[in-house]
């Protein structure tokens, strides 16, 4: 993951990138003002620079262009504005800006902006070697001959008395799981929903916000939900802080 330096006057703003961008994984340093942007660009040599345009003291476009002249431009820097122009966005460019978003920003330009920004700057490693059994999520995993699907797009019975399927702690979670269903309606779909969420915050690799996105349920809702349910969030949390 990235380290991001979100450089914006407004508190708000700095807030909702930073909620936004750390459950993305990245690490986050935080700037009101161009001074504050000088140093935590010398003290964490960010990767990349979400720099706002109206800010009271320097503005984005003179910082953008002091960093050029000094060499200092050594990350790909996306400019913000909620009052940019097409011109604005084209002298941002010639300076030196690899991407120009415009306020209020959705959050799928946003992500959008900082994978493009991401991967034009920094070499990705080859993928490792596929494992021989099969541990990418969305592949189930071999059941016992016992547990075999009752119908198509139904779940396993599973007789009582028998323990449910537990992944390798290390493959994920199976996207077919055996659930118990001689049990009060509420336990029963607890531990349904309990399952449901586990499986897609493993697969986003802990994120909340695909999460939300995926479930189509608000981010404070799912908070909520994931609480109730005693789902474990530690455990899918990547990178420092999150």
């Amino acid at each position: 993951m990235a380290t991001i330096l979100v450089v914006d006057d407004e508190l708000g703003i700095r807030a909702l990138l930073s909620e936004i961008l750390s459950d993305e994984g990245h690490t986050i340093e935080l700037a009101q003002n161009a001074q504050q942007a000088r140093a935590s660009r010398e003290r964490s040599r960010p990767d990349l620079v979400l720099l706002d345009i109206w800010m009271p003291d320097v503005d984005g476009i003179t910082l953008l262009k002091e960093w050029g002249s000094t060499g200092q431009l050594t990350m790909p820097v996306i400019m913000m504005s909620g009052h940019g122009t097409i011109d604005t966005a084209v002298e941002a460019t010639k300076f030196g800006a690899m991407a120009f978003l415009e306020k209020p920003i959705t959050l799928q330009k946003l992500l959008r902006a900082v994978e493009q920004a991401l991967v034009k700057t920094t070499p990705r490693p080859a993928p490792p070697a596929a494992p021989v059994i099969g541990a990418v999520i969305g592949n189930s995993y071999p059941r016992p001959e016992a547990m075999q699907p009752i119908a198509t797009g139904t779940l396993p019975v599973q007789t009582a008395g028998l323990a449910p399927v537990t992944p390798l702690p290390h493959q994920g979670l199976a996207s077919e799981q055996v659930f118990e269903l001689d049990r009060p309606l509420r336990e029963a779909r607890d531990a349904f929903e309990k399952s449901y969420f586990e499986f897609h915050l493993a697969k986003e690799n802990g994120s909340m916000t695909r999460v939300a996105e995926k479930t189509g349920l608000e981010r404070t809702h799912l908070y909520r939900k994931l609480k109730q349910l005693g789902v474990d969030l530690s455990r899918n949390k990547r990178g420092s802080g999150i």
